[in-house]
């Protein structure tokens, strides 16, 4: 269970996870594999018969589920799968992957790519290496105390008060480090801590608990670990013993893949190939958002935020309606107050000319005041009890009226949600924000039989998926502004971190969880600039609004406004001249995008991403690279002085030209209107003019600034296609070549110091 402090009062949530039993002092230990027998060979692995230490025959397979990734099953059947398969399929093993199986004797390696695993049959242990016989990870075979207590679990199964659930352990070297596992808001590295899988309204941005998890973890040690299950698991990520990872997976199988590295970009990649590519957003979804906030709205107010917004020259791209575009007390009825808004045609349509596309805010949940609720939960489109009731649920912490939770397992229920997204599509609107989702209660009872523990984790795909897929075919675009998810999530391009509290902590949590997100495999991630819950000081709006400039996509909004010509005028001047430097770098940044969108590789990553090899990389924190080139270390704190580390290589500030070498740390006192942003020496980078909107199609004209006037090769993507550009130095002439679409026009030099600059420039195309 995650940790409660004692005296402080529980929240209510009605959809807590269900707690796994804690075995009797005189219960016989784990079913551990202590041998196995081959059944066969295939090309893609091994099968084998496994006995346990309580005299029970399991099922074991070793297989390549693709190329440089060895799957490991452990099940009472063969055929056994995950029970959330009987609403949806997270992995996806290559049917074609191939493994060399050698056995010898009680010794068999299979090798998929660059991976090994090498199995001892009796007594019965596994272990993975790379190609050149490096040590990645191995089985821990159950650490014993001195009383003969076993303190950890290995490789098999338990049964606990009817409770089932497999388990494995795998050694942690000591200096290993750990990250992924989904949106996680505590420290970067994983180790020492408990994870648990179970979506919740978290309630904040602070604590063990997560609004999207992912069961994915990247080892420093040049693997990746998935598991392939729904359930409420739990990582032991060295919590227990420090020397071992435990799985513990109350599912009908367990069924983990192994990655290899040789580092998280390659490991991020072969995630891919098992689950899904990312979902490129739509290009103007890189601009800014924003929001009406979580507060009382009017036709009248939205159409004065826009001409506002416009006035002001502040760039924006879309207009949040939160909440109150429906009547409150009805949410989410899915329909127009139209007390609030008599003419929402005619808005969406004056809003276009202006060039803002409109989010709606949507829920799973109807209110049992609503008028759908009772013809809905007549035809069965609500989750139930055991008893065969609607299942009718505090789903919004005592706040407002109980729901039902549509069942999305119900294709009928399905498609009933879709038909009601469909004209709000068709009026104008561009794209939902799919709020909530961690609501299903663990003892519900879904259309297709699942029980409310093993739907819960993987409802919100079915949720996301039923908004993505509509809107795709009435918009062409697959987009949605996700607040919960879980593996494969990926496919919707746009998630962000919840409910933060406006304080520089809750930034500083919400800034390292984006960087575990994006090391989980989701590289369209963002938060609420300002922070959620509570009204932000100058300091605050300001830096939080320069960290969402900055991350892949930038969202305004809060229980009040955040309107930046609502705080100081310093702030709204930092917060629009951090935009407009976004909109300037787009470009740069949509082609970031559209690699992330081909590879995995997180827009908004960590530095062990580009630094695998670099320990330093690891412990970095609150800073990140934003695309391959530009390194942002958001102010979390209201002195403006901050600690930077600059990973190896040649770094220049943004704001002053100077050159610093990296490997090292640098303190830097940024006052308000700037933020410590470094550039990679010798980078191309490409630069649209100045603008508040974005094009739907290509940038034009495109400017190249180099930093340094040194060789360099990039990619600019645009929605037309890659251009492939060249800088060659030779001496006092930099020569730069561009093959593809992009209208390049110009290059411009940045003096760095230190460094002399070319004095002609040559632009062939």
């Amino acid at each position: 269970m995650l940790y409660r402090p004692p005296m402080v009062p529980h929240e209510r949530f009605v959809a807590d996870p269900p707690a796994l039993p804690v075995p009797h002092p005189d219960a016989p230990g784990p079913s551990t594999v202590t041998r196995a027998d081959v059944v066969g060979t295939t090309g893609q692995g091994i099968e084998l018969k496994a006995a346990t230490a309580a005299g029970e025959s399991l099922s074991v397979s070793v297989t390549a589920s693709a190329p440089g990734v060895v799957r490991v099953r452990l099940s009472a059947r063969p055929d056994a799968v995950n029970r959330a398969a009987r609403a949806t399929t997270m992995v996806h093993p290559d049917p074609d992957a191939t493994a060399d199986v050698t056995v010898d004797g009680d010794h068999v390696v299979v090798a998929s790519g660059p991976l090994r695993a090498h199995i001892s049959l009796d007594p019965w242990h596994l272990r993975f290496t790379d190609d050149s016989g490096r040590l990645l990870t191995e089985q821990d075979r159950g650490h014993v105390d001195i009383s003969g207590r076993c303190r950890t679990l290995p490789f098999g199964r338990s049964t606990v008060d009817g409770t089932t659930a497999y388990h494995d352990s795998l050694a942690l070297a000591a200096d290993e480090r750990l990250g992924g596992l989904g949106e996680r808001f505590t420290p970067f590295d994983l180790r020492g801590r408990r994870v648990r899988m179970w979506n919740f309204d978290a309630f904040g941005a602070e604590s063990d608990r997560a609004y999207k998890n992912v069961p994915l973890y990247v080892s420093s040690r040049g693997y990746g670990l998935l598991v392939d299950t729904g359930s409420p698991a739990e990582f032991d990520m060295g919590q227990s013993t420090h020397s071992c990872v435990q799985l513990l997976v109350p599912d009908d199988v367990l069924d983990y893949h192994v990655i290899a590295g040789p580092g998280p970009r390659e490991i991020l990649d072969r995630l891919n190939t098992l689950t899904c590519r990312p979902a490129l957003p739509p290009k103007w979804a890189l601009g800014a958002w924003i929001s009406s906030g979580f507060i009382h709205d009017t036709q009248q107010r939205v159409m004065e935020r826009a001409r506002t917004i416009r006035a002001r020259g502040i760039p924006c791209d879309v207009l949040h309606l939160d909440c109150y575009w429906q009547a409150e007390g009805h949410w989410s009825d899915l329909d127009w107050d139209r007390d609030a808004f008599p003419d929402p045609e005619r808005m969406l349509a004056d809003l276009a000319e202006m060039g803002f596309r409109v989010c709606l805010w949507i829920n799973p949940y109807i209110s049992h005041r609503s008028p759908h609720f009772a013809r809905a939960a007549e035809r069965g489109y609500f989750l139930r009890r055991a008893s065969g009731d609607v299942y009718v649920a505090d789903a919004w912490h005592g706040s407002h009226p109980p729901v039902g939770i549509v069942d999305f397992t119900n294709p009928e229920a399905a498609d009933w949600y879709a038909s009601r997204l469909r004209p709000l599509l068709q009026q104008g609107v561009a794209v939902f924000k799919t709020d909530f989702g961690e609501g299903v209660p663990a003892d519900a009872v879904a259309a297709n039989g699942m029980s409310g523990t093993d739907l819960h984790n993987v409802y919100t795909l079915l949720f996301n998926d039923v908004v993505a897929e509509t809107t795709r075919r009435v918009r062409g675009y697959d987009l949605v502004w996700a607040r919960s998810s879980y593996l494969g999530g990926q496919r919707h391009s746009a998630q962000w971190s919840g409910d933060s509290q406006c304080t520089f902590p809750a930034m500083a949590a919400t800034l390292r969880a984006g960087l575990s997100h994006g090391l989980s495999g989701v590289p369209f991630w963002s938060h609420d600039a300002g922070g959620f819950n509570g009204t932000p000081d100058t300091a605050l709006y300001a830096r939080w609004s320069q960290f969402g400039a900055f991350s892949p996509l930038v969202r305004f909004h809060g229980t009040t406004t955040r309107e930046p010509w609502r705080f100081a005028p310093e702030a709204e001047a930092a917060a629009a001249d951090a935009l407009r430097l976004r909109y300037r770098l787009m470009p740069y940044l949509y082609s970031a995008a559209a690699l992330s969108a081909r590879t995995g590789i997180p827009m908004m990553r960590a530095l062990c991403v580009d630094y695998p090899d670099d320990p330093l990389s690891w412990q970095a924190e609150l800073e990140y690279l934003l695309g391959p080139d530009l390194l942002v270390a958001p102010v979390c704190g209201p002195e403006g002085v901050r600690d930077v580390y600059l990973p190896p290589g040649r770094w220049v500030d943004h704001w002053t030209g100077r050159l610093h070498e990296g490997g090292r740390s640098v303190r830097l006192h940024s006052p308000l209107d700037r933020f410590p942003l470094f550039v990679r020496l010798g980078a191309l980078i490409p630069v649209a003019e100045p603008a508040t909107t974005i094009p739907d199609g290509p940038f034009s004209p495109v400017t190249l600034v180099s930093w340094g006037g040194l060789g360099r090769r990039t990619v600019l993507t645009d929605v037309d296609g890659d251009t492939v550009v060249t800088a060659v130095r030779e001496g006092d002439t930099l020569r730069v070549t561009a093959d593809g679409p992009a209208p390049i026009t110009g290059v411009n030099i940045v003096p760095v110091h230190g460094l002399t600059p070319p004095d002609q420039v040559e632009l062939h195309r």
